[in-house]
């Protein structure tokens, strides 16, 4: 009897350890720079390069129409994101490049300006970049990095930079503890700002050593606006350079 007790004496003891080990590391991520950090060293040296995959966009208008599209995209990271709307001979989509964004209609630039995605920035170049290019960009797109607490979504831990507890208003982003990724954006919206944005990575699925979430969904003051379903999804994919090349757009396909 006193060898069992010795045991489960010495079990429990273990235990504990472990638990108070696993809270202790838990613990290590306090400020936004350990969290970008713990997220690069899980992913950089895995994290797919290249990526494409196929769209159908659902537009939901304030009566309740939907309008839906399909699209073609491919994505070389860090930077750069190409969306083909079909049909794709006519020339018509959007690149993402170089911190630019550029509107193509009937294969020439009709529109052109300074954009950094946020969502390009947070769900995938995240893993690609300099930490230090990471924080930068996340700091122009006004996220307050002084700010990290931890929270529940989806039934999940998350960490949330940008906004204390119960403001879902301030720029914000949530990432998934356990796995780091994307899960989830929050920001003003509208022409005074006081409207609120949510975008949602939703049902993650393993891809080219990382991760990509075949859907996301828009949201304005809890409204759905647009759904994003993607299916095709491929990794490390061979891309020619030209694809992100605004003169080439018209000239240059990855998918007809």
């Amino acid at each position: 009897m006193l060898r069992i007790k010795t045991v489960k004496r010495f079990t429990g003891l273990a235990f504990l350890t472990l638990l108070v080990s696993a809270n202790t590391l838990a613990a290590k991520i306090t400020t936004t720079d350990q969290l970008v950090a713990a997220m690069q060293k899980k992913y950089a040296k895995s994290w797919y390069k290249t990526a494409t995959f196929v769209q159908k966009t659902t537009n939901i208008d304030k009566d309740g129409n939907k309008k839906v599209e399909t699209w073609y995209e491919a994505m070389s990271l860090p930077g750069s994101l190409r969306i083909d709307f079909t049909p794709t001979k006519d020339g018509n989509g959007i690149l993402f490049t170089n911190s630019q964004i550029y509107v193509f209609k009937n294969g020439k630039v009709d529109a052109n300006r300074p954009f950094v995605h946020p969502l390009m920035i947070l769900g995938f170049d995240i893993y690609r970049l300099p930490q230090n290019d990471v924080v930068q960009k996340l700091n122009g797109l006004k996220f307050d990095l002084s700010i990290l607490r931890e929270d529940i979504w989806q039934d999940r831990p998350v960490y949330v930079v940008g906004a204390k507890a119960g403001d879902f208003h301030s720029p914000q982003f949530w990432i998934d503890q356990k796995n780091l990724y994307f899960v989830r954006m929050l920001r003003p919206a509208g022409k005074d700002g006081m409207q609120t944005q949510e975008t949602q990575f939703n049902k993650y699925q393993k891809l080219g050593g990382g991760w990509m979430s075949p859907e996301v969904i828009f949201m304005i003051d809890g409204k759905v606006v647009t759904t994003e379903e993607y299916s095709e999804l491929r990794a490390n994919v061979p891309l020619d350079p030209k694809l992100f090349d605004p003169q080439s757009f018209a000239t240059v396909h990855w998918r007809e």
